[in-house]
């Protein structure tokens, strides 16, 4: 049976500010964390709703989609994931996203 303290904790901070990303963004990764998945999906898509510019979504969320057998939107994602990077001037993230979709085209 899954640990839902921190899952409580999260949702009970988002009652305070229901739009706070990092909330969302911690508490789709909790439930990725104790394999429920489809919480972790609708968090994440939930979160990208919000906040289509919250870079950090779309590595975690293309390798979420990967996990659940969706090649398609995983790679879609890491694309959008390259974008929201670009105009961030995030590089680091850049990196990762750009890393994530080779190694995901290599492997189909």
């Amino acid at each position: 049976m899954a640990d839902t303290s921190r899952i409580d904790t999260l949702k009970e901070f988002l009652t305070d500010d229901p739009n706070d990303t990092f909330v969302l963004f911690a508490l789709a990764k909790e439930y990725e964390k104790q394999k429920l998945l489809k919480l972790s999906l609708d968090t994440f898509l939930h979160l990208k709703d919000k906040d289509v510019n919250y870079v950090g979504l779309y590595y975690h969320l293309g390798k979420l989609y990967e996990e659940l057998g969706e090649t398609d939107l995983a790679l879609l994602t890491y694309e959008d994931g390259v974008s929201v990077a670009k105009k961030a001037a995030d590089f680091h993230a850049l990196s990762e996203l750009h890393n994530a979709k080779m190694n995901l085209e290599i492997e189909i």
